[in-house]
């Protein structure tokens, strides 16, 4: 997966937004709707056609054709016919214009490759960089950076690249995330362990970084096993749970886990996550 997601959305001189293609602020003028002519109901006792063009109900009691091309019920009653239009629906809001420029930085080597060919056909370039290296780019250079999952987020890094007033968004793997699965294969770990990305300690990590944390949302969600089936391919998905996992050497406790299963139902453990929403001052 993508390490971090870094947006440049304004203009680096004047502030403003700016336009992709051109590097042009875009012109923030709003354009209010037009006052139609308002009207109440119109009645007519006898005669010619009646238009409205805006407004009420329209009655009429007796007489000829009644239009009307926008506004509520028509109603004739005897007469010839009535026609009601319905004016058309306004154009669609124009779509956001992208950012000036996006790069995402990626560390493990085999999924360069990979999100190169699905991100750069959208406009973004991705940048090879080791987990613990400091990220290529200049000071101030973007307005946001996400980042789904970090190992560990580097907050000096995070914000040096912000410029003054700009966003980290980020969702972090919590403490203890589905570690009844783990301590099942691997044993009671060390507090150490256990307590490791715990929010509040990256809250504090993040503020002692300069940082703003605005937002900070913890969750912790069941997660259900129904077979030894699911067990496997999740540690073989999700590798740094229990390293070295294979099916051969730790067959006995895959065994025990199956009949367990088969007996009680689904091995239930919890998963932890963070929702991060921090601003650099200025």
């Amino acid at each position: 997966m993508l390490d971090f997601a870094l947006s440049r959305i304004t203009d680096a001189t004047t502030g403003q937004p700016t336009d992709a293609t051109t590097g042009q602020p875009t012109d923030a003028t709003t354009i209010q709707p037009t006052d139609a002519t308002p009207g109440g109901p119109t009645t007519q006792t006898s005669g010619g056609p009646i238009t409205q063009t805006s407004g009420g109900p329209i009655t009429q009691t007796s007489g000829g054709p009644i239009t009307q091309t926008q506004g509520g019920p028509t109603t004739q009653t005897p007469g010839g016919p009535t026609t009601q239009t319905t004016a058309p629906a306004p154009a669609p809001a124009p779509a956001p214009k992208p950012p000036l420029l996006t790069v995402a930085t990626e560390g493990w080597p085999p999924n360069v490759a990979k999100a190169t060919a699905l991100l750069r056909p959208r406009g973004v370039a991705v940048v090879a960089a080791a987990e613990d290296d400091p990220l290529p780019f200049a000071d101030g250079a973007f307005d946001l950076v996400v980042s789904r999952h970090p190992v560990r987020p580097h907050w000096a890094e995070i914000a040096r690249v912000l410029r003054p007033g700009g966003t980290y968004f980020a969702q972090h793997i919590g403490p203890n995330s589905v570690f009844e699965l783990v301590e099942y294969f691997l044993g009671p770990q060390p507090d150490g362990v256990r307590s490791a990305r715990h929010p509040d300690r990256e809250r504090a990590d993040a503020e002692a970084a300069g940082l703003d944390v605005v937002g900070l949302r913890a969750e912790r969600l069941r997660v259900e096993f129904h077979d030894i089936g699911a067990v496997v391919h999740f540690l073989r998905k999700v590798v740094w749970m229990v390293p070295g996992f294979t099916v051969e050497a730790y067959e006995p406790r895959l065994r025990e886990l199956h009949e367990r299963i088969r007996a009680e139902g689904p091995f239930v453990a919890h998963s932890t996550r963070h929702l991060f929403d921090a601003r650099k001052p200025g």
